[in-house]
């Protein structure tokens, strides 16, 4: 079946259709599946601005929002992770997964799901040391710490992908992989992102809990985003035995949906024709979820995971054929996921905009139906019990607490060398908070959605390629010719072909809003800015 994966979306839902349906026209190609590899932003109404970490001049509602009202319906099945921006209070509804609109599909903190056949995982936000080995605490309405905390990685949801033991198809991380740009074309990444060489030199851009994952599961394709740079790479596997057959995963990280970048691929995987075409559970995974259930943190506290060094009676979570067997059997065989969206907040309207709405913590349907099928703590649940339980403790004694788990965890060693988020810090294309006073009151911002172009604006979403058959490369020489044959392969495939007439379509400058105005360079390498006008908008 065909597969279109996609980068960073950033909310712009109908460009990325409209560059589907675009192929289909000229090339006749027609994916079965979008995979968004983060920073979706699922943007219903104005509250879930606030809460997402961005500063107030990128809040714009852009085009979500039509399809969790029903307005508009996804052409194409969707199934998502989440990015460092996002609107963090939605997510939060669906810790193990569900649908934010019918046909698009969130894979929860982490996830694995089937979809004819092939297995397709994935773990969202980005990883950062200082939180990793936290509980998931957050809850809105955030605050300037827990807007960004919201969105990363935590050791269970690691934990609990490692003990999957069945082989994976397709994986997805928003950030990359640590190490994985030692697989591929180094030289062409760091020709086109200068500012990562440091970085990759000292060997600490990526993800160090993706990279643990990559290692533990093997999968045959792994998508990434969050860079903004398209770079593929091929990892060939160590095997553990003799008897083991090697391994080796195709990875992929694509830009931002933005005209001329290379934000789509549209891959061919091997699928089971005898399938149907719903989204369906994963046995294995659900009884991993019901074997850890009881490890669940709600706490700031840290804590570490089982593991095997005589401190836990238990560190195998692993299930076995008869665990999986119970699933199945508490589903009748029936794997396919319900389609059971429901409408947990206000859908914003146009005509009647409400810039002071606020978040509130919602305990989402899907996810109570989804805890109660299969013996499941209801983290958002567990969450507000918390909260009363402190709030009867009284406010001294909370902030109290707070403020030890907060002085504790900084004190406490990261099982991982370096703290990084796998985003270089003078990357222009990424969205920067600190900087930018991410917290800015949203009335400062625009919340009117992005204006509808024209049909033909498609036209400019030029870069999609069909991926060659063979990613494989062995080093950095090989991969200069390797890459070289790889974008010929990708350009004859494109879908460009541009005319006059197109290319007058590039976007020159403003923001997505057509607003236009100098921006405000803060960063060291100005330089960077003057390369594209497009990099201007995240």
């Amino acid at each position: 079946m065909k597969v279109a994966v996609a980068g960073c979306c950033h909310g712009a839902l109908d460009k990325m259709y409209e560059t589907l349906e675009l192929l289909q026209r000229r090339h006749n190609v027609r994916p079965d599946l979008l995979l968004c590899c983060g920073d979706f932003q699922a943007v219903r109404n104005e509250a879930d601005l606030h809460c997402m970490a961005v500063p107030a001049k990128y809040r714009h509602m852009q085009t979500f929002y039509r399809y969790y009202s029903g307005e508009k319906k996804a052409p194409v099945l969707t199934v998502f992770i989440g990015g460092n921006h996002e609107a963090s209070n939605h997510l939060q509804e669906l810790p193990y997964g569900g649908w934010v609109a019918p046909n698009i599909y969130y894979l929860g903190y982490a996830g694995v799901v089937r979809f004819r056949g092939v297995r397709i995982g994935g773990i969202s936000g980005i990883f950062k040391s200082h939180d990793y080995r936290k509980g998931h605490f957050e809850c809105p309405p955030y605050n300037q710490q827990t807007i960004r905390s919201a969105y990363h990685v935590r050791n269970i949801e690691v934990f609990k992908l490692k003990q999957l033991k069945r082989p994976i198809d397709i994986f997805m991380s928003h950030d990359w992989p640590r190490s994985i740009y030692h697989y591929g074309n180094k030289k062409q990444l760091l020709k086109m992102k200068s500012f990562f060489r440091q970085e990759v030199e000292s060997n600490t851009l990526g993800s160090p809990a993706a990279s643990e994952l990559l290692q533990h599961l093997k999968p045959a394709y792994w998508f990434s985003a969050h860079l903004h740079v398209k770079f593929a790479a091929f990892m060939q596997h160590e095997t553990n035995s003799k008897e083991e057959l090697p391994k080796a995963t195709k990875f992929l990280a694509l830009d931002k949906c933005l005209p001329h970048r290379d934000f789509l691929q549209i891959i061919d995987v091997e699928h089971d024709p005898n399938a149907g075409d719903s989204l369906e559970y994963d046995a294995e995974w659900i009884a991993v979820l019901k074997a850890t259930n009881n490890l669940i943190n709600v706490t700031q506290s840290t804590w570490n995971m089982p593991e095997k060094n005589g401190l836990h009676a238990k560190w195998d979570y692993s299930v076995t054929e008869e665990a999986i067997k119970e699933v199945l059997e508490e589903l009748n065989h029936d794997l396919k996921i319900p389609c059971n969206f429901t409408l947990t907040a206000a859908c914003y309207d146009p005509n009647k905009p409400q810039k002071n709405m606020e978040p509130v913590h919602t305990i989402n349907p899907q996810t109570t139906e989804f805890c109660a099928q299969f013996g499941l703590t209801d983290i958002n649940d567990r969450i507000q019990q918390a909260k009363e339980e402190g709030s009867r403790r009284g406010e001294c004694e909370e902030e109290e607490g707070e403020e030890m788990d907060s002085t504790g965890s900084a004190e406490e060693p990261s099982e991982y060398n370096t703290d990084n988020s796998g985003l270089s810090s003078f990357n222009p294309d990424e969205i920067m908070l600190d900087e930018e006073g991410g917290d800015e009151d949203l009335s400062t911002c625009s919340v009117d959605p992005s204006p509808d172009h024209p049909p033909e604006f498609s036209m400019s979403f030029s870069d999609i390629r069909i991926m060659p058959d063979s990613m494989a490369v062995s080093s950095d020489d090989a991969m200069d010719s390797n890459n070289e044959e790889l974008e010929k392969s990708g350009g004859s495939n494109q879908v460009e072909e541009k005319s006059s007439t197109e290319r007058s379509l590039k976007r020159v400058g403003g923001d997505e809003n057509g607003n236009s105005g100098i921006k405000k360079i803060k960063r060291r390498n100005q330089a960077i800015y003057a390369a594209e006008d497009e990099d201007k908008t995240d």
